[in-house]
């Protein structure tokens, strides 16, 4: 991930705003990839261990390499995972620290977007695969509004015309789509790609706990909440209650693009 409000340090605060959704596109993305059991697998950017906890449970692997470049967040994927087939590590993903033709499977979780550069980084996930590896990895459909309640919240930021350096991921990450995610993979020397989508539903009791994520500060968005004014912040928090009311649930939409992939030498 990049430095700064991509940097996602707090574990915890980052389970609240994001590592609970995570978990739930990742069981459906493991059950999809349907791979042979004792498979050797890297994880980049684990995070908080959505996916590597959904691999442990549903893919029956031999060994999981589970890597983030923060320390704050290998630390908690550590203390909440005790599994003798995984290693968690501080590593980037542009130098991972893996041998050459190593593992079965390279996959990520909402991960290859934060990475500054891909090009570099897809280049390394096909120097540790295996010659029938697999890439498998998910975004959210950022362009395409995909992830709901970011998504609100960036639209409600410019209804109140806060926007001057808004780190808005819909426009960081507009290669986000089925299209671009396939152009990526095939420009780094990857056949065989599948981009396919993965939706559900986020649902949360009230505003209150709509709003609460985002003044955690943990990813971009709640980076910038907490980074405004206490008078803007408050705008802010009124401006989304309008859009999305007050009274009863908050239920917002989530769509990711699950892709996989094959090194171009053995599809």
């Amino acid at each position: 991930m990049a430095a700064g409000s991509d940097a996602w340090r707090a574990g915890q605060s980052y389970e609240q705003y994001m590592g609970r959704w995570s978990r739930r596109v990742a069981a459906r993305f493991v059950a999809r990839l349907a791979l042979p059991r004792d498979a050797d697998w890297l994880e980049i950017g684990c995070g908080t261990g959505a996916l590597t906890a959904t691999v442990l449970a549903d893919a029956a692997p031999r060994s999981i390499l589970a890597i983030d470049p923060s320390a704050d967040f290998v630390a908690h994927a550590r203390s909440t995972i005790d599994d003798p087939r995984v290693r968690f590590a501080v590593a980037d993903a542009r130098s991972l620290p893996a041998a050459e033709a190593s593992v079965d499977v390279v996959a990520s979780a909402l991960v290859l977007n934060f990475i500054p550069d891909r090009p570099a980084a897809l280049a390394e996930m096909r120097r540790v695969l295996r010659p029938d590896g697999l890439l498998a990895f998910y975004v959210w459909d950022y362009p395409g509004g995909g992830m709901g309640f970011i998504d609100v919240f960036w639209k409600a930021v410019a209804e109140l015309g806060l926007q001057s350096g808004a780190p808005d991921e819909g426009q960081r990450f507009p290669f986000c789509t089925r299209e671009g995610l396939a152009a990526l993979c095939r420009e780094a020397g990857f056949g065989s790609v599948t981009v396919e989508p993965i939706e559900i539903e986020t649902v949360f009791p009230d505003f209150e706990a709509f709003w609460q994520p985002f003044t955690l500060g943990a990813g971009p968005a709640p980076s910038y909440c907490v980074g405004l004014s206490e008078d803007h912040r408050a705008a802010l928090k009124a401006q989304l209650a309008g859009m999305l009311g007050t009274d009863g649930p908050v239920r917002l939409g989530a769509r990711a693009w699950a892709v996989t992939a094959r090194s171009a030498r053995s599809a």
